[in-house]
């Protein structure tokens, strides 16, 4: 009987010490988040004028000392832009004592400048350019690093540094110059043949990348990126989309040479559709007409990657819903997947889209194409769909040869349902081959179905949905990631006299009549 009750004491003493270390953690983050609001509100005037790129934090992830009062903090500001800290009650006087990047500056002759030192916080692993001994090891605010190079050196060691000049680093060929920007804005005749004579300087094998980020999109972890393209490059160069339009960041092209510009893209397949649609003046077309409005202006979208309807759309207008009501929740991929498969769950049991064939007509190329039983369509303009899973293709159990993605040919597929899409995904099942054509035609008969572009979901009726091909964009990719039946076009591509592998995905134009 006393066994049993030491035993019963020491499960609830057992519970109660996990459910202390589970709430602890999570009442902590709840209050902080109830108090950054606060601490941000006598802060926002000063961060909105700084030259510094300053964001509050809570808990820095690592040692970390004041650049002003050289004390330790655990909560405060940092910049971005330079890496300097400071504690709450020092980030003014940091704001006016310390200066940030420069998105200009004057240079020597071969393009070089001085360092640009910022004291204290190294990276982890850094040493020191002159002794090579390893760099902020003292616990303290200790040694320097130039803000553009990314050198660190250690305090004794900065006076008897033979080398005073910055080169930009590891990253001189993808960064915008300080001294580029100043001689450009000293010029008097704008002309592209005046950028490619600036950009001598700056070396043969100079292609800038202009970063483009949707903060909105993925697991919210797009600042964080940010904040990494801004201590490498110039901040100029980078760019937050949820405050500004990829046209106008786009602008910055028209001041460097012609055919030099790179465009990194992080975000998602509408995010990627959406820079492109400013890249391409011409724009790819989906035209959106509702029935007995002609007059109407057509609604306009654009298709890179894929069109559907049915269940996949109706899972991607869910989640998109939920996290339009909730962003915060949605802070982690394992969360993201796990909404997607509760409404993936939700439908197979629902099964909203069913009696498709009923409700929509099909034309391929002109030809009018029969129906099984279906209750979604996916049109895709590239190989994969999905997360990687290749559509057409299949199981290989028929003889599909692989699509291309320069012949402007668009794969037509059928799904029966949320759970046929989940069997495709992990290679269990093939979709339903309904054919290839230059020109899809589909017609939503009645009602109102889920459709989506690239990831862009949104709730249609009647319509008539024309797709085209439009023109092609080259995109780059990452060799390492193929599998088997990449091996021959991979060697293929390795006799291609260009450094770079890229991949020309055809874009298309995709007309929508509502009737």
């Amino acid at each position: 009987m006393e066994e049993s009750t030491k035993e019963l004491r020491e499960e609830w003493t057992l519970l109660l010490w996990t459910t202390v270390a589970v709430l602890v953690p999570v009442l902590i983050t709840l209050w902080c988040s109830f108090q950054r609001p606060k601490r941000k509100v006598p802060l926002k005037d000063l961060f909105r004028k700084s030259k510094h790129g300053w964001h509050c934090t809570d808990l820095f992830n690592k040692p970390t000392y004041c650049c002003v009062c050289s004390q330790p903090i655990l909560q405060g500001a940092f910049c971005d832009c330079c890496g300097i800290c400071a504690d709450e009650g020092c980030i003014q006087r940091a704001d006016r004592i310390l200066s940030c990047k420069e998105i200009m500056t004057q240079s020597q002759t071969d393009g070089r400048f001085h360092h640009q030192w910022v004291r204290g916080n190294v990276p982890l692993a850094s040493y020191c350019a002159k002794c090579k001994q390893q760099c902020g090891t003292q616990p303290k605010l200790c040694d320097y690093r130039c803000v553009w190079c990314q050198t660190t050196v250690h305090d004794d060691c900065l006076s008897s540094l033979n080398e005073d000049l910055c080169d930009l680093g590891e990253f001189r060929s993808v960064i915008i110059p300080p001294y580029y920007l100043y001689q450009v804005n000293k010029l008097r005749r704008r002309h592209p043949d005046e950028y490619s004579k600036l950009a001598a300087v700056c070396g043969s094998g100079w292609t800038p990348v202009l970063v483009l980020a949707n903060t909105r999109s993925g697991n919210n972890m797009g600042n964080v990126l940010l904040g990494e393209f801004r201590t490498l490059l110039n901040p100029v160069q980078v760019f937050d989309l949820s405050e500004l339009p990829p046209s106008k960041a786009l602008q910055l092209c028209t001041l460097l040479p012609p055919g030099s510009v790179r465009v990194l893209v992080c975000g998602g397949d509408g995010t990627v559709g959406w820079v492109l649609d400013a890249i391409d003046t011409m724009k790819w077309k989906v035209q959106v007409v509702s029935k007995g409005n002609y007059f109407r202006k057509p609604k306009v979208l654009s298709m890179n990657n894929y069109f559907s309807v049915g269940p996949d759309a109706l899972m991607a207008l869910n989640f998109h819903a939920h996290r339009e009501k909730t962003p915060s929740f949605f802070s982690s991929r394992i969360i993201n997947k796990a909404v997607y498969f509760l409404y993936g769950t939700k439908d197979c049991l629902v099964q909203e889209c069913k009696d498709l064939d009923k409700r929509i007509e099909l034309e391929l190329d002109g030809e009018h194409v029969t129906l099984p039983s279906l209750e979604g369509i996916i049109v895709c303009n590239i190989g994969y769909w999905g997360g990687g899973c290749r559509l057409w293709e299949g199981m290989g159990d028929e003889p599909y040869p692989p699509t291309r993605v320069d012949d402007g040919l668009l794969e037509v597929v059928g799904v029966y349902g949320s759970f046929h899409c989940a069997q495709i995904q992990v290679k269990l099942a093939n979709p339903v081959r309904l054919g290839q054509a230059h020109t899809v035609r589909l017609v939503l008969k009645s009602s109102r179905m889920p459709m989506q572009v690239d990831g862009e979901p949104w709730a249609q009726g009647p319509c008539t949905i024309t797709i085209t091909h439009k023109t092609q964009a080259l995109m780059l990719y990452h060799s390492a990631e193929h599998t088997d039946d990449d091996d021959d076009s991979s060697a293929s591509e390795a006799e291609e006299p260009s450094a770079d592998h890229t991949d020309t995905a055809s874009n298309t134009q995709e007309t929508v009549t509502v009737s």
